[in-house]
């Protein structure tokens, strides 16, 4: 069989290529034809990204040492967003907008050299998979994904927690940008976005070092508890203020998740030898459910109020929470973190 790692390194190099080229167009045209071709080219290259380094660090750090890594990777990632946001807005305010194109052009060649200095023969091909053994018996087909009850679980709340998570943070900036008197549109995205990713950098470290002690599900049933309380105080006033809680919660949240759904993936699909594939399954569902959120969202908002738009997102994510608390004698027995996983 062909060795995984070549095709991994290479998928993951013209991934960030055509994502960056795609945008680099929007450079040059604004015309909705090409704002359209780039949108769906960076999204389907977007969507190899979170199984592709899903896949190479199970075969850098194995399961014993997927949490501990995928922790860091997170909160390298989050603290990657946080500064390139300074520098977006550093560089529109100094040099315009065509600036932003440029750093992206510098990020990705960094990026580039960065996966470089990942050495091939560090990859372990079966366990990027999720095969322990060197001796494995014949391997169970595609189709075992489909019958995993709880895979499809977790997929399920994932498809409904992003469905109420989504058009949230989209929702209340419209909202506050509606309301006189308000902040600028500009500056109060760019806090939203500093503020959650600011909180999900210690989150990230922290949470990949509480699974061995709270195991999988406790962790995921913390984020999804956020979820609610998120929604309802966004409903309760459309105060500039507000949105600070807000994108705290929503940091924990997401810092919570980025490390322990794809640690508990693995865990219930070792051995399977289609690791990857079920995180892209899991990802499916969860893409379906942020796709629909803004549609539902904005329907509501237009045919009542933001405050019901709010009120019905905060329903759908107790919908979800429900679902994971039901489910938990089935989740806790199928993925368990082996010991000392978290590296600590």
């Amino acid at each position: 069989m062909p060795s995984l790692v070549g095709s991994e390194m290479c998928i993951r190099d013209r991934v960030c290529l055509v994502i960056t080229l795609t945008t680099l167009l929007l450079w040059f045209s604004q015309k909705t034809s090409v704002v359209a071709l780039s949108q769906v080219a960076s999204g389907i290259c977007a969507a190899f990204v979170g199984p592709l380094i899903a896949g190479i660090t199970l075969g850098l750090a194995r399961q014993r040492g997927f949490s501990a890594q995928m922790g860091k990777n997170e909160a390298f990632n989050h603290a990657g967003n946080f500064f390139t946001a300074l520098m977006a807005g550093a560089i529109a305010w100094y040099w315009g907008i065509g600036g932003i194109f440029i750093l992206m052009a510098c990020t990705t060649l960094l990026t580039l050299v960065a996966l470089l200095a990942i050495r091939g023969g560090d990859i372990d091909d079966d366990a990027a998979r999720g095969i322990e053994a060197a001796s494995t018996p014949s391997l169970p087909g595609f189709a075992i994904l489909f019958r995993h009850t709880p895979l499809l679980i977790a997929g399920v709340t994932l498809m409904l927690f992003h469905l109420a998570n989504a058009a949230l943070l989209p929702m209340l900036s419209m909202r506050i940008a509606a309301a006189p008197g308000h902040l600028n549109p500009g500056l109060f995205a760019a806090a939203t976005v500093i503020i959650s990713q600011v909180v999900m950098i210690p989150v990230a470290i922290r949470v990949a070092g509480s699974i061995d002690k709270y195991g999988y599900w406790r962790c995921i049933l913390l984020a999804l508890l956020i979820m609610p309380i998120r929604a309802a105080l966004a409903a309760s006033s459309d105060a500039p203020a507000m949105m600070v809680p807000v994108q705290i919660l929503d940091g924990l949240a997401a810092g919570i998740l980025g490390v322990a759904v794809p640690s508990f993936i693995v865990s219930l699909l070792r051995g399977s030898g289609h690791v990857n594939a079920g995180q892209s399954v899991v990802m499916l569902m969860q893409g379906a459910g942020a796709a629909m959120s803004p549609a539902l969202t904005g329907s509501i908002a237009g045919l009542y109020s933001y405050a019901t738009a709010f009120g019905v997102l905060s329903v759908i994510a107790i919908v979800a929470l429900m679902v994971w608390w039901r489910s938990a004698p089935l989740l806790t027995v199928s993925a368990s973190p082996p010991i000392g996983e978290s590296g600590q």
